[in-house]
């Protein structure tokens, strides 16, 4: 029993042979259990008559070594032996002639025993029957046939013919075939037509199973001779049969940083086919990364040749097909899933080779300025990405306290406020690092711009503006337009359109006299000094940024005006008159604006007395004539304080303390009396006009006029 055996770790073959001892353990076997024979009774001393041999499973001296009559007769022997060609023969051997009148039927025994310890036999029964003359046996053409048919033959089909003839004739010379497998098998797949001879097929043979099939064919006459010839039936191979692929071993996932040659699967290849259909050649589809090696007979090895990379491709399905040679050839195909584990090979990279984020200054704590982002192409804890600041070297780590970064997403925060006139930018160094063993790490630049505010106000730098006394320009009477006085000098400590500086007059003793320059600050004559200018010009000049919102400064200067520069008794204003010339002029904008204020509120409230008045005449009013006054104003009318009669309305405002009456001339003396009715009965009549009469109308310089306490009294 030929096998080979396989181990791994390292990979050794080693082929093994088991060699089997036989031990006695089969008996001989006799294909028929009885044979009977019809013996002529003259025939000749030394005629042989076959049997078949014994079957024996055993080898060697455990096969059959004799043959036995058992009981013992002086009339026939065992004769037994191999032929030239190899085939064992069993013939019982007539000693001396029989008589049928002495005996017409004779039985016995024939015993096979084998050499094996202990020793087994077989034993079949032999009747002899004594017949009269039949002097010519069948005999067969050939001694042994043999026929070759396809495995894949179907039922019935003839695999050969067996011929024997018979000199006799009559009864003794007709034949009849019977058929009989070597081994007694009963479910035999050959039968025999007992006139023709012809073998046929009861159920297709498969050539996996045997090769071979040996058949004995009894040729019997009439008379009862009969003759025995071998039939070899040799199965011929079809390509019926696909090649099989058995996995021994196969590894998987594999990881990425395999190298070259490893080995990741054992298989062997087997057809049960013959001859060229049994030949097996087995292919690779893809032989990029993995190709096949032959290891030992039929066995191959599926191993790596080239260095994997899981990020290019993670998982190899490959196929390994098996083919034969037969026509046409048959194959079989074995998959085989390969996965690619993950190693840490793979650095994170960032989308941007650096980073510049803006900020403005002023910021509040902890404002978000932006996001780093890094990608790492393998998969799992390996791909799992954390950001953090790389450690700074010298004066860089005072630069990177004002700046964080989140470790899971890469967002960038800025701590606390930033100035820009302290800090307009600064760098720091973002790591991103996986989480593999080992971790691998990538590190990126981010700078950080500061943006400018306008948060700074101009500073003049000249003229000074601290508490000294400032010093004055001294300008020639003699000067023309244009003359260049002084230039006011300014900085700002923003950048930008917040630092650039407009000048602009803002005050001065006589504006029409200078001129200040928007961009260069100069102040200029603006037409030539006469003589009726003042000899001192304060002026004021404000200076503004352009930012948004502007910021501004004012610088204060002075000038004098002189005959002739060599006067050393410049007269120098000191800062309290100043400051009371500036209190001065505080004061009068100050009174001005009250004044303003007074008589808007005036306006508004004289326009609503107006209107109140006018609602309260359309609501009602009263009239006195000659006969409805009261007692006090009718006497005074009797007595002639007033000089004429005359109807008065009036109409009084609620709360007035200083009502006042104002007594006009008539306005239609001619009037009839009804229209003095207003107010009266309907039976009363008026002989005077009547005037209307209200506190709008009177005015205390007026003839005529009474106050509301001569009215009361009257």
């Amino acid at each position: 029993l030929p096998f080979e055996l396989l181990l791994s770790n390292p990979l050794q073959f080693f082929r093994v042979e088991v060699a089997l001892h036989d031990i006695n353990d089969h008996s001989p076997v006799f294909p028929e259990e009885r044979v009977t024979f019809d013996i002529v009774e003259r025939t000749d001393p030394g005629s042989r008559f076959p049997l078949e041999v014994a079957q024996d499973l055993d080898i060697g001296s455990n096969t059959v070594q004799e043959y036995r009559i058992i009981p013992v007769n002086e009339y026939f022997s065992v004769s037994h032996g191999s032929r030239n060609n190899g085939d064992k023969y069993l013939e019982l051997v007539l000693e001396k002639p029989l008589d049928r009148e002495e005996q017409a039927e004779m039985d016995f025994r024939v015993i096979a025993v084998d050499d094996g310890s202990p020793p087994r036999s077989g034993t079949i029964e032999i009747s002899m029957i004594i017949l009269d003359v039949n002097d010519n046996a069948p005999k067969f053409t050939q001694d042994r046939y043999i026929g070759r048919v396809l495995e894949n033959m179907p039922e019935g089909s003839v695999v050969l013919t067996v011929l024997a003839t018979d000199q006799d004739a009559g009864v003794n010379g007709d034949i009849s075939y019977q058929l009989s497998q070597a081994g007694g098998q009963s479910d035999s797949a050959f039968v025999i037509d007992p006139k023709t001879g012809e073998i046929k097929l009861t159920k297709p043979l498969d050539f996996e199973a045997a090769e071979t099939h040996e058949l004995s064919v009894k040729a019997r006459d009439g008379g009862g001779l009969s003759a025995i010839c071998k039939v070899l039936v040799e199965v011929v191979d079809v390509n019926d049969n696909a090649p099989e692929l058995v996995v021994s071993s196969f590894s998987s996932p594999l990881a990425e940083n395999t190298v070259p040659g490893t080995v990741v699967a054992l298989f062997t290849v087997r057809d049960r086919d013959s001859g060229a259909n049994g030949k097996i050649s087995c292919a690779l589809e893809d032989q990029l990364f993995f190709s096949l090696r032959p290891a030992y007979k039929n066995y191959y090895e599926l191993v790596t040749v080239s260095a994997l990379d899981r990020e290019e491709r993670a998982q190899y399905i490959l196929s390994v097909t098996a083919a034969d040679a037969g026509s046409p050839p048959l194959t079989s195909t074995q998959t085989f899933t390969v996965d690619i584990s993950d190693v840490n090979d793979n650095a994170p990279v960032f989308n941007q080779t650096s980073y510049t984020m803006y900020v403005r200054e002023n910021n509040v704590p902890t404002v978000f300025v932006g996001a780093v982002s890094a990608a790492d192409a393998d998969v799992g804890l390996n791909a799992k990405v954390t950001y953090s600041l790389a450690p700074a070297q010298g004066a860089e780590r005072a630069s990177c306290s004002c700046i964080s970064v989140n470790s899971e997403n890469g967002h960038v925060f800025v701590l606390r406020p930033l100035d820009y006139e302290h800090l307009r930018q600064t760098e720091v160094t973002v790591s991103a690092s996986d989480a593999g063993s080992p971790p691998l790490r990538a590190n990126v630049t981010v700078r950080l711009v500061v943006l400018d505010e306008n948060d700074n106000a101009p500073l003049v730098l000249y003229p000074a503006q601290d508490s000294s006394p400032a010093s004055s320009e001294l300008v020639p009477v003699s000067a023309e337009a244009g003359y260049l006085v002084t230039k006011v000098v300014a900085v700002d400590a923003d950048s930008g359109q917040n630092s650039w500086l407009s000048y602009h007059l803002l005050r001065a003793t006589d504006p029409g006299l200078f001129s200040v320059a928007a961009q260069s600050g100069e102040v200029r004559l603006r037409r030539p000094v006469t003589e009726r200018d003042s000899v001192k010009h304060k002026l004021l000049v404000l200076v503004r940024d352009n930012g948004k919102p502007p910021l501004s400064a004012t610088a204060a200067l002075s000038a004098l005006v002189l005959k002739d520069f060599s006067d050393v008794r410049l007269p120098h204003s000191s800062p309290a008159t100043e400051d009371q010339d500036g209190s001065l002029t505080t004061y009068l904008i100050i009174s001005l604006v009250c004044v303003s204020l007074l008589f808007l509120i005036s306006t508004a409230v004289f326009v609503a007395r107006k209107v109140c008045k006018r609602k309260e005449l359309q609501a009602g009013h009263v009239l006195y004539g000659a006969d409805n006054l009261p007692s006090g104003l009718a006497d005074a009318a009797a007595a002639g304080t007033l000089p004429r009669a005359y109807c008065y309305e009036i109409s009084l405002t609620t709360g007035s303390g200083n009502s006042e009456f104002k007594f006009l001339k008539p306005i239609l003396p001619s009037l009839p009396p009804q229209h003095c009715a207003m107010g009266q009965g309907p039976d009363e009549e008026q002989d005077f006009p009547c005037v209307p009469v209200s506190t709008e109308d009177m005015a205390p310089d007026h003839p005529g006029s009474v106050s509301a306490g001569q009215f009361n009294a009257l």
